[in-house]
């Protein structure tokens, strides 16, 4: 998958439900800040040069197009062989969560990327708002009821029209994916949720991976959490990282292959890029991880943005189901 002699294989997972492979190791194309359309589309293009092939974005990210035009760019130069060569995970954002609108809101952003096909596409809350462009943060008189089985007999149809070879859900907790399951005909391939080593899930990855749900992982860097980062400020990483000769990002993303997951990662430094792909020739011993177990917890995305006190989810509990 990637150019020989110059970059590292990324290890790639079979998904249950959708007969395609995912690359472990994704890049995250959601900048905070928003950069310029080029920024993005040359991150892209560096990103393939150094050996990424499993790009992750989103409605509500405003990257479809210039991620499109970097997809392109790297096919007309022939960096890759192939589309097929690529993973391209999108996601449905909340405002066209509504049965009639997924398959129309998968072809805009197919159009917006030039692609006759994703990989992946998931339903990015288990929220719906009021239809219409995509805009965030939302109104809290704007949020609807989600309906959970029209909208995935919708996901259903983009994969049997093959829009998507796979379908699956973000931001789904084990309550939410026991619904599913109830009513799904095709079960979901991925639930991507926010695991690192200050939010590690391990309930749900488990629970998952007995269901065959692939667990990929946003936020595994962490993030700003009561003023400061825990993943990167963490004592316990630093030391496991100066005791590897290893930078504490790269111990993080070990830490988060090493669950068996798949691992997408924001960076739009070409540097950063490089050497975030430098996890896959070493391991993290049992007494590391041990000490990892020991990080305090607490979830950098909380999901505030997606309640009101409007209803219909009014709570953090409610939108998490408990399982925080």
């Amino acid at each position: 998958m990637a150019n020989e002699g110059t970059s590292p294989k990324i290890p790639t997972i079979q998904l249950s439900h959708g007969g395609v492979s995912m690359p472990v190791l994704g890049l995250g194309m959601a900048p905070n800040p928003p950069v310029p359309d080029e920024v993005t589309k040359n991150a892209v293009i560096d990103a393939v040069e150094v050996g990424y092939r499993h790009f992750d974005t989103a409605t509500i990210y405003f990257t479809e197009k210039a991620l499109g035009e970097g997809i392109t760019q790297v096919l007309n130069c022939g960096m890759v062989k192939s589309r097929e060569e690529l993973f391209i995970t999108s996601k449905l954002w909340v405002s066209d969560a509504h049965p009639n609108l997924v398959v129309p809101a998968l072809k805009t952003t197919l159009k917006n990327m030039k692609l006759e096909y994703l990989d992946l596409y998931l339903i990015h809350w288990a929220v719906s708002a009021k239809p219409g462009p995509p805009v965030y943060p939302i109104k809290q008189e704007d949020f609807l009821p989600f309906d959970l089985k029209g909208v995935w007999t919708a996901m259903e149809e983009c994969q049997r029209l093959g829009l998507a070879k796979a379908i699956g859900v973000s931001n789904f907790t084990q309550k939410k994916l026991q619904q599913l399951l109830t009513i799904a005909t095709i079960p979901p391939a991925v639930n991507q949720v926010e695991v690192n080593p200050t939010w590690q899930q391990k309930e749900l990855i488990n629970f998952c991976k007995s269901k065959h749900i692939l667990v990929t992982a946003y936020s595994p860097l962490g993030g700003p959490l009561g003023g400061h980062n825990g993943v990167m400020e963490s004592n316990i990483l630093k030391e496991i990282a100066k005791a590897k000769g290893k930078t504490v990002a790269q111990v993080a993303l070990r830490w988060g292959y090493e669950q068996g997951i798949a691992v997408v990662v924001k960076s739009f430094n070409k540097d950063r890029m490089k050497q975030n792909l430098g996890i896959f020739d070493w391991k993290l011993t049992s007494d590391e991880h041990e000490k990892i177990r020991s990080i305090p917890q607490g979830r950098t995305c909380d999901g505030t943005d997606y309640t009101s006190p409007l209803g219909p989810v009014c709570t953090i509990e409610e939108l998490w189901d408990g399982e925080i």
